[in-house]
């Protein structure tokens, strides 16, 4: 199933014409402008620790996925540009992996709106994608919890007003132990493609990437 088709299956079939079949810049910053077609970069740094809340109200460690390759792109639910298509790839991803793959792996969302976005807003966000919660966690916590993070991927946010926040397009991979080891820039990557460095991670497989 192609992105188009997750996004008309979760509701969003307006938007899958309007914005898959357009040349017209996203209205989102950073490396999104640098790489409009989809850029990918590997890297070898640190990700942050951090605790933030997941869709369930709960606190979720990021260091408790430890010994999983973990997929991380940011976003939020009122977005009407370019987070619907990185949520319709996550959720691609999640469909296309083998039960055994869910187990050494893991899908966050972040947002990048946290005074709109509870827990119960992403928990229907993440129920209309068909997010299995185990494995695929939707993010939030107080603005002063929210920026270290945002900063320690690299991540900008500026909120203009309600459902206006400019971030910065990134999606990440993250290995066993933690460390950044693949950046993708804009929309426009392959989701098979995240998938098989995912799954290649989770393998323990850097020097495959």
């Amino acid at each position: 199933m192609r992105r188009r088709d997750v996004l008309r299956y979760l509701g969003f079939g307006w938007f899958a014409g309007l914005v898959l079949s357009s040349r017209t810049a996203l209205a989102h910053q950073g490396s999104s402008h640098r790489t409009p077609t989809g850029g990918r970069q590997v890297i070898q740094i640190p990700a942050p620790t951090f605790t933030l809340t997941d869709q369930d109200g709960q606190p979720f460690a990021f260091e408790s996925w430890r010994g999983r390759a973990v997929g991380v792109t940011f976003g939020y639910t009122t977005c009407p540009d370019v987070c619907p298509l990185l949520a319709a790839s996550f959720a691609l991803i999640q469909q296309e992996l083998l039960e055994a793959e869910r187990t050494r792996t893991g899908l966050l969302f972040i947002t990048a709106d946290p005074e709109h976005d509870t827990p119960a807003v992403l928990h229907e966000y993440g129920s209309r994608l068909g997010a299995d919660f185990a494995t695929w966690k939707f993010l939030t916590g107080a603005l002063a919890e929210m920026g270290p993070v945002w900063r320690g991927f690299g991540v900008s946010v500026k909120k203009f007003g309600p459902a206006r926040v400019d971030h910065t397009t990134l999606t990440t991979l993250t290995d066993q132990d933690g460390l950044r080891r693949v950046n993708y820039y804009g929309t426009r990557w392959d989701p098979h493609r995240l998938l098989r460095d995912l799954v290649t991670l989770a393998h323990g497989g850097v020097s495959r990437l």
